[in-house]
């Protein structure tokens, strides 16, 4: 099944190959893993930026770290499992912004389990992480509809409202 069992996350529509999240435990440290997409181009850390690159022997994949949101029940059900995304080393998390009217993806430096244990859900730092068989999109909270993709090699990731035209589908592989 997926790393939501190890979170404490209990799921109701696991025979759909899809996770709804129904309860969380306390977590006390995210989960690791990568991230590639369907073009087997996974995140690597540029400056502060993730692009995608060509998996191969000499690539070393940016540590992806996940928490999911403590308060599920507080944001829109049927989405995905409400999760905060970010990477391992330098500690940063993915966080949506409106910027000159346009939703964007941007790196910010922050702690996965300060954002975690906030009151009440940090929305720009949220995604929906819908799971259908083997690959998973990411849907911004702040922004309904958009949705973290990739495309060419060496070029950032983005936000994008058009799942057609863009690489919206990853395997997210979590360490054991």
């Amino acid at each position: 099944m997926s790393f939501l069992k190890d979170f404490g996350v209990k799921t109701e529509s696991e025979d759909l190959g899809r996770d709804e999240p129904q309860c969380c435990s306390e977590v006390s440290q995210p989960h690791t893993g990568e991230v590639s997409d369907l073009n087997q181009q996974v995140w690597v850390l540029q400056g502060q930026t993730i692009v995608t690159v060509p998996r191969s022997n000499s690539v070393i994949p940016v540590t992806v770290t996940i928490v999911p949101c403590k308060y599920p029940e507080s944001l829109e059900q049927g989405r995905g499992v409400p999760i905060y995304l970010g990477i391992e080393n330098p500690e940063m998390c993915l966080s949506c912004e409106d910027i000159e009217g346009q939703p964007t993806l941007q790196l910010k430096e922050e702690k996965i389990l300060r954002l975690y244990n906030e009151v009440e859900p940090v929305d720009p730092f949220l995604f929906y992480r819908l799971e259908i068989y083997s690959t998973s999109t990411f849907e911004s909270v702040a922004f309904p509809g958009w949705f973290i993709a990739s495309s060419d090699k060496g070029h950032p990731i983005f936000l994008t409202s058009h799942q057609g035209e863009n690489n919206v589908n990853f395997n997210l592989s979590i360490n054991a």
